[in-house]
């Protein structure tokens, strides 16, 4: 490839990951802030239930991504990837400001709720539309063998958006005092997308079309009927079935075990510091991003299958010693007390609840407050911990968590291009928009509210591992796909459509 041609692709690049990016970073922020927004926005007399609907609000957004691939995807093959993927971008960014300026539950009942779930779903019809849009722009100005290597640099963006995200909240969090941080101060990262939408629209706003789409445009090949070809051909529809639970549905699922369900489970099970687990996660999605490209750029060598369903088997294998590794880092019950303990400094509430905190120190360094609530209008108490770690163990969880990302990188890096190489121009953008949407936004998003339903129920029952339930979910569905992947795709890279 010409020294002219790379300048070209990286601009390419640079605009389209920009984009992407801060479309990633809007949607993470709400799954981030997961544990304070079910506060806000919920009911607070019940924990668990705000907490669970709080995650079904943020699936919620994933489940509408195929109606958004659907109509953006049309949209895309009729007038083109530019300015559809510029429409997405607007609608995501002000979806994302306008969530940071709603109203809190006590302010305003139940319609804070509604207006929430409405602009998730705006959030996740604009997701819908921007990858699809994204991948087969850069693929489209790729050069033929080096789809997988160029399109990888888009498959970063979701785990640098949700980066971003982190590092937003913790130095909004470093900035701020606790109590304002809590009152108004975690609105500020839903009010910081708008300034990045803004810059990227002017960046995306002076790019070119797609060569490839603008040629088949002067041509009159462009398709009148994007749906139709896609879906009613029977031919086309076996590769989107294919495409859906061949590939999508299981990289779905890792891709949000690996990152989002790893945060959720150390803040909620095993009840670690909040900004701990920001600041671990953080690390270790630095630590394992660049291997998005390692195995694109591999998956142009090797092939696209193996490296895709190597990632789903080491994944369905080890997800389970894993976690149990990662529980025991925290289970007080494997830890030595030390002397040092402070119980029951009573508060009293304007409510007239009771609050007890006890503070333990342990002798590898964990640091535990424990706070018991009882609420004068319920019989049983509310009892919350957190757990400062060790410098120890928190380099054990980042290289734990580091290991499931590779496992994302796997299965994520060389995604974009096989899914491109699949479908004809004329289609692409829908083709390829739908599995990829349907596998990430219902198999994969609902993966947070179910595997914590799984985790809760298991608790309630008794049993004592009762927090390696939840993962059930990812390694039945990644070993279905993985099955109708080894018999079903063909390795060979198909190009016959570039």
């Amino acid at each position: 490839m010409s020294k002219d041609s790379t300048k070209g692709i990286w601009k390419v690049i640079s605009a389209s990951s920009m984009g992407t990016m801060i479309e990633w970073y809007d949607f993470y922020i709400f799954g981030s802030l997961a544990v304070v927004i079910s506060t806000k926005f919920f009911p607070s007399d019940n924990p668990t239930a705000a907490f669970l609907s709080t995650l079904a609000t943020f699936a919620a957004g994933f489940v509408v991504r195929p109606f958004g691939a659907l109509f953006f995807g049309r949209l895309g093959d009729i007038i083109g990837r530019k300015y559809t993927f510029m429409a997405t971008l607007l609608l995501m960014g002000g979806s994302t400001f306008l969530i940071g300026c709603i109203p809190s539950y006590d302010t305003i009942g139940f319609m804070a709720p509604v207006l929430v779930l409405l602009l998730r779903l705006l959030q996740g019809l604009a997701l819908g539309g921007e990858y699809g849009g994204a991948a087969t722009y850069v693929a489209e100005h790729s050069p033929a063998g080096q789809k997988g290597y160029w399109t990888s640099w888009i498959q970063t963006t979701a785990t640098v958006g949700l980066f971003i995200s982190l590092m937003v909240i913790l130095a909004t969090k470093n900035i701020l005092t606790p109590e304002d941080f809590d009152t108004w101060g975690w609105r500020v990262p839903f009010w910081v997308s708008i300034v990045m939408v803004g810059v990227s629209y002017l960046i995306r706003k002076n790019m070119d079309e797609s060569p490839v789409f603008a040629k088949a445009k002067k041509e009159g090949t462009t398709s009148a009927n994007p749906l139709k070809e896609s879906f009613g051909n029977r031919y086309n529809l076996k590769f989107v079935l294919l495409a859906l639970f061949g590939a999508t549905m299981g990289q779905g699922v890792v891709w949000y075990t690996g990152q989002f369900y790893a945060m959720s489970f150390m803040k909620t099970v095993m009840n670690i510091d909040s900004s701990q687990v920001d600041e671990l996660l953080g690390i270790a999605l630095l630590l394992g991003t660049p291997f998005f490209i390692v195995f694109g750029w591999l998956s142009d060598k090797v092939g696209r299958k193996y490296i895709m369903l190597g990632g789903m088997l080491l994944a369905i294998l080890l997800y389970r010693p894993i976690y149990r590794t990662m529980y025991e880092t925290t289970d007080l019950a494997l830890k030595t007390e030390l002397l040092s303990e402070t119980k029951q400094n009573l508060e009293i509430n304007k409510d007239k609840d009771s609050i007890y905190t006890t503070q333990k120190t342990y002798n590898d360094g964990t640091f535990l407050i424990e706070k018991k609530t009882h609420f004068a209008h319920k019989k049983e108490p509310q009892i919350t911990k957190s757990i400062t770690i060790n410098l120890q163990d928190k380099w054990a969880l980042i290289f734990l968590v580091f290991v499931q990302v590779l496992f994302v990188t796997m299965v994520y890096g060389p995604i974009a291009a096989f899914l491109v190489e699949m479908f004809p121009t004329k289609i692409r953008y829908t083709s390829m928009s739908l599995p990829y949407h349907v596998g990430n936004g219902i198999f994969g998003g609902l993966l947070p509210a179910i595997s914590t339903y799984f985790v809760t129920h298991a608790k309630a029952s008794g049993k004592s591992d009762y927090y390696l339930d939840g993962l059930w979910y990812p390694i039945i569905i990644a070993s279905v796909c993985f099955v109708i992947g080894l018999i079903y795709i063909d390795n060979k890279n198909k190009t016959t459509h570039l």
